[in-house]
Order: C-alpha cells, then structure tokens, then sequence
C-alpha cells in the first residue's frame, strides 16, 4: 500500500503535509520533489528587458529536480534528499539500463516549483503548507549546493564536464525540455 498523503493542522493549527505510511502510523511530510530524466532541459532564469536578452541556463543529458519545501523543513532533510536523488537508478544508459545520474554521468538542473505543494479547494488551489519564502530560499540554496559539491566530488562527473545547474528561488520562469521518456517520479521526504 502507497503511502496517501493529504494536509492537516500542527499543533499551532497551521496545515503541515501528512502522510500515512502502511503500518497505520502518519509522519510529516517536509519536502517534495519530482525527477524527470532529460536528453537536454533549458530554464529561463531571467525575462527580457528593454535593451537585454532573457537569460537561461541549460544542460545536456541528466535529470531535471522540480523541488518544493514544506513547513517544518530544516537542514537536516538536506543531505538525504541529495543522496537519495542523486544516487537512485532512473537515468537510461544508451545501453538502456538504469544508473544514477552520477554513474551515467549526467548534468542535473534544479528548478524550485511551490506549485508542488499546491492541494485543491474547490476549484482553487492552496499553498499554506509551503515554507515560508526566507527559510524556503535557504534549503533551496543548500540543497543546490550540496548538489553542486557531491557531482563535484565524482571523479566520472568532472572528467564528463557534467554540472549542476539552477533556476532562481521565488520567480515565474519558463522550462523547455526534451526528454526520452517521459520517466517521471516523485519523491516525499
């Protein structure tokens, strides 16, 4: 059985995201993410202006990390959210097994998307479990950043050029991707 997740008022009476886990018990959720390998993703990190050009950036084949943190959250979640992500087989090798994004190797792009702590209310979408946007900035940041230093520490990524790469915290930004999939998974931490 799938654990269900749904919101439901902490103790301060504020909505937290809950799941209920198969052996009956409920544990917090905290962050969710969604990965999508990809063949080549580009995100625009900036608008055009009068007298400049959007900004984007870009990778090649890897893995696209949509994240979204939930109140409650805290540093702590971070390393395991990394390991978890970076380390899990759903990369297709041209052989067509599935690798890590670190054994392929392959670049990652991070994308923030507090629409993915959306729940419906009617015909309306909520967002009151989501962090605030200070602490939400400060893991988002962390969680970049450990990412950038565990593909760093990987010998095959380094000699592969493979990188990190991220959109920008609390911004409207637009994403074209081309995956060979769609493989698509979502995660709860």
């Amino acid at each position: 059985m799938k654990p269900k997740t749904a919101l439901s008022p902490d103790v301060s009476g504020s909505e937290v995201a809950v799941r209920k886990m198969s052996d009956g018990k409920f544990s917090t959720v905290l962050a969710r993410t969604v990965l999508q390998q990809c063949v080549y993703a580009r995100l625009q990190v900036k608008p055009p202006e009068e007298e400049t050009p959007a900004e984007w950036v870009e990778i090649e084949r890897g893995m696209v990390i949509y994240i979204c943190f939930f109140k409650g959250a805290t540093e702590d979640i971070i390393q395991k959210m990394v390991n978890t992500l970076l380390e899990v087989k759903l990369c297709e090798a041209d052989s067509g097994k599935r690798m890590s994004v670190l054994e392929l190797p392959g670049s990652v792009l991070i994308v923030p998307q507090a629409t993915l702590g959306g729940k419906a209310k009617g015909r309306s979408m909520q967002y009151h479990g989501n962090i605030g946007k200070e602490e939400g900035l400060q893991l988002y940041t962390s969680f970049v950043s450990q990412c950038e230093k565990q593909l760093s520490s990987s010998s095959k990524c380094t000699e592969a050029g493979v990188a990190v790469k991220h959109g920008t915290y609390g911004n409207r930004q637009v994403l074209k991707l081309d995956t060979n999939g769609p493989y698509t998974h979502m995660f709860e931490f």
